[in-house]
């Protein structure tokens, strides 16, 4: 579970950036930021913009109201006229019912446009985490992407729906009503402008610290997100190595300092609405006093100071309201500039298109090129060409996982490749389907180098079976299908009877439409293998990769499964990860793999009998000692 977890978010605003993340605490442009919304905006703006025009319209009813106050006092009041005061009064409620009416239209056209804005971004998301390298998920947590997918966007949702719009709906009725203030009375529209200099500065220096504190809130959510999911997929472990109140424990921490980051949030927002609300209300007061006086000594009507005053509260929502919706803008410039910390990693397909095409010498339609198999040359099989790797994240200095790799795997032939722990096998057949590229040197499959396809044309040609099988919660015959976008239901039928599966899935209670769960941790360790051979087998691919395929099986099954497999093997080139003897049977012939170079090549009876350490390999394998499970050489 440690390995999910190396993007957290710095505690201390003097912390580095943890790898693969921007850092949070850089002062940025909030504007800047969600500008960027605008590609996603864009196929809703005439919405937003009628939305926000019916809002603008609706503030400036309100602003009428203490207009028709003016004429109500100074008129029918003064004159003691009912019938002038009834009609007043009609006035009054038709404003406020098409003000009610007008924000209840902005509601209506902002909900199913803004709906579909955040279910666009979500897709979008979701389908370029799927085009990523496997580089970025080893840097990146799961639940930081996992609450960038949801609780960001649900940020940016609300910030579309409700501050966006009121930004500038305020903004306006400020403008407007400031005007209306300072035509009754330029005086006293002057002490209501007084407080607008200190506002300006306040809101300016709660921003920056405020954006910071949003950051780094939201990024302990991603945090808190990753250690969820941690504890729920590895609820066996916790239990079982009775752990789960050191991971309460681990959990409470990292909540408290969550708690703490939202309280600095709070402490921010409630010294700015302070100063926001008491600022204003202090020049009101005072605006009343000298209002008061100058209609006492007759300089100023009545009518006119109720009108003043009026409009003075009338404004003092949307000046309050500048607090919290830049606390919420803030929070979506955060969240946007998490969302495309995301979408811009770069993706691998539009790298490989670019590489395909360069390699072909073609466009990027990747016509032309030579080395495919039907283009009139003989298939090469698959060749490794003095292939250097090191994982992207390795320490500086450190020794490359893989050097100088040179092998090759003849058409139609199975060549079983052995080492002892850490020596680089999972780590050499990860780089044929392109897990991860190659440091040095080059990787061909019948004569075409693998970068000069794209990936979705290099996956058609090369199927895989890791050690550790993983399913999804679907059905066990989906999670077979996977392998072979062509298949149906006879490469279905054959596929299981291959891995030996058919008789167990059969007997599920639905048959191959059983539900296998999350993670297929409903199925035995060996279930989940062979349904993860299936899936590796039932395309029925020109190359197959397949990691230690037959670890989690018993003797008896083992055995049916290596004669269900010879059959298939005999019409495919493979590469097989071995650790037993009995894998190492199923192949023609054997590479040893020592200290990341292939130290020897030749069959099983030939290294038995020249080469020492295969000759211990297979001992210990034999005797049960060198099965132990490898560390550090999966792919992470």
């Amino acid at each position: 579970m440690a390995d999910t977890a190396k993007v957290t978010s710095p505690q201390q605003p003097d912390d580095p950036a943890p790898a693969g993340v921007r850092d949070p605490v850089a002062r940025r442009s909030a504007v800047r930021s969600l500008l960027r919304l605008w590609p996603f905006v864009r196929p809703v703006r005439v919405r937003l913009f009628s939305a926000a025009f019916v809002a603008i319209v609706a503030s400036c009813i309100g602003l009428v109201i203490p207009l028709v106050l003016k004429w109500l006092v100074d008129g029918p009041i003064a004159a003691r006229d009912p019938a002038g005061a009834w009609l007043g009064g009609g006035y009054l409620l038709l404003l406020g019912l098409a003000e009610a009416g007008l924000f209840g239209l902005r509601r209506w056209l902002v909900a199913r446009p803004l709906a579909s804005v955040e279910a666009a971004m979500r897709e979008r998301l979701y389908r370029h985490v799927q085009r990523l390298p496997v580089a970025f998920h080893d840097r990146w947590a799961s639940g930081q992407l996992l609450s960038r997918g949801t609780t960001d966007l649900q940020l940016l949702r609300l910030f579309l729906a409700f501050p966006l719009t009121f930004l500038l709906v305020n903004a306006t009725t400020i403008l407007v009503g400031f005007g209306i203030l300072l035509v009754q009375r330029w005086s006293l529209g002057l002490v209501l402008l007084a407080p607008v200099v200190p506002l300006i500065v306040l809101c300016s220096v709660f921003e920056a610290k405020y954006a910071v504190a949003a950051r780094r809130a939201q990024d302990q959510v991603g945090d808190l997100t990753t250690v969820v999911e941690e504890s729920v997929l590895g609820i066996r472990i916790v239990k079982g190595f009775g752990r789960h109140r050191s991971q309460a424990r681990a959990f409470r921490a990292m909540a408290a300092r969550l708690r703490t980051t939202e309280l600095r949030k709070a402490r921010l927002l409630a010294t700015l609405w302070a100063f926001i609300m008491a600022l204003p209300e202090l020049a009101i007061g005072a605006a009343l006093v000298i209002g008061t006086v100058q209609v006492a000594d007759g300089g100023l009507s009545a009518g006119t100071l109720v009108a003043f005053l009026s409009t003075a509260l009338a404004l003092m929502w949307p000046v309050e309201s500048i607090g919290f919706l830049l606390a919420m803008s803030n929070d979506a410039a955060a969240a946007t500039d998490r969302y495309f910390e995301v979408l811009d990693e770069p993706v691998a397909d539009r790298d490989d298109a670019r590489k395909a095409a360069a390699a072909r010498g073609t466009g990027e339609d990747g016509q032309g090129g030579g080395g495919r198999p039907g283009n009139g040359r003989a298939p090469d099989g698959l060749r490794f060409h003095d292939v250097t790797f090191r994982y992207p994240d390795a320490p500086a200095g450190a020794p490359p996982v893989l050097q100088g790799v040179d092998l090759h795997i003849r058409s139609g032939e199975t060549m079983a490749l052995v080492g002892a722990t850490g020596s680089g096998k999972t780590t050499l057949t990860a780089l044929v389907p392109r897990l991860y590229d190659a440091t040095g040197g080059r990787i061909t499959l019948d004569g075409t180098d693998v970068t000069a396809l794209t990936r979705d044309e290099l996956r058609t040609r090369v199927a895989v079976a890791f050690e550790e099988p993983t399913l999804f919660s679907a059905t066990a015959a989906e999670n077979v299908l996977m392998g072979g976008a062509d298949a149906g239901t006879g490469d279905l039928v054959r596929a299981l009877r291959v891995a030996q599966a058919d008789a167990f899935v059969d007997a599920l209670p639905e048959g191959r439409d059983t539900e296998v769960g999350e993670q297929g941790l409903s199925l035995s360790g060996g279930q989940r293998q062979r349904l993860a051979l299936a899936r590796a087998v039932v395309g029925r691919p020109r190359f197959l990769i397949l990691d230690d395929p037959l670890s989690a099986l018993d003797v008896h099954t083992e055995a049916l499964v290596e004669a269900a497999l010879r059959q298939v093997l005999a019409t495919t080139t493979a590469l097989v990860v071995a650790h037993r003897p009995s894998t190492v049977l199923l192949a023609d012939r054997v590479a040893l793999l020592s200290g990341g170079r292939i130290a020897a090549v030749g069959t099983h009876h030939q290294l038995l009998r020249d080469n020492p350490e295969y000759a211990a390999l297979m001992s210990g394998a034999a005797d049960g000692g060198g099965v132990a499970r490898r560390e550090g050489e999966s792919v992470r």
